[in-house]
């Protein structure tokens, strides 16, 4: 069974490697998104994970509608599989954001992102397709495509702070 490794694995600290579109629904990477979906389903808090988060250097990630709160517009996000995921677009304007990491747990930091972006990538049937995002997606989109360029988010923080298990972000 799959688990998220931990901030020091090598995978969350290197380039992942692009996916051969002719692999997409191969077993292999099928298993990979399969095992994804379920670390991510078993985190209360998570909304996306990448594979180097279970230590697979692939370029994959997962979005998951995991809020608890299934009225509040902003936090609204479709499930969504993206692999070889290429941000091809961004606005000028960045806001300062609130940032966690399941592979950094308790620990929450705040960064600055750009409010909007397009995103270019497969689905898990090896469909191409763009999508624009803005507020909390297009927040996701950044985190876990840096998380593919193998950088984590205190990389570029400009505070963190610990928190327990009770912590709500704003």
């Amino acid at each position: 069974m799959a688990k998220l490794v931990a901030q020091n694995h090598p995978a969350l600290h290197q380039i992942a490697e692009e996916v051969a579109v002719d692999d997409i629904t191969t077993p292999k990477i099928q298993k990979i998104i399969k095992d994804m979906t379920s670390v991510l389903k078993n985190c209360p808090r998570g909304v996306a994970i990448a594979a180097p988060q279970i230590g697979v250097p692939l370029r994959i990630f997962e979005v998951y509608e995991n809020t608890t709160d299934k009225t509040d517009q902003e936090r609204r996000i479709p499930d969504m599989v993206v692999i070889n995921p290429r941000i091809v677009k961004v606005s000028k304007k960045k806001e300062e954001k609130e940032e966690g990491c399941l592979s950094i747990p308790k620990l929450y930091g705040k960064t600055f992102r750009h409010t909007k972006v397009t995103l270019r990538g497969y689905d898990e049937n090896g469909i191409e397709f763009e999508r624009g995002a803005s507020g909390y997606l297009a927040h996701i989109f950044q985190h876990e495509t840096d998380h593919l360029d193998g950088v984590l988010y205190v990389e570029h923080a400009h505070e963190t702070w610990e928190a327990d298990e009770n912590y709500e972000r704003a």
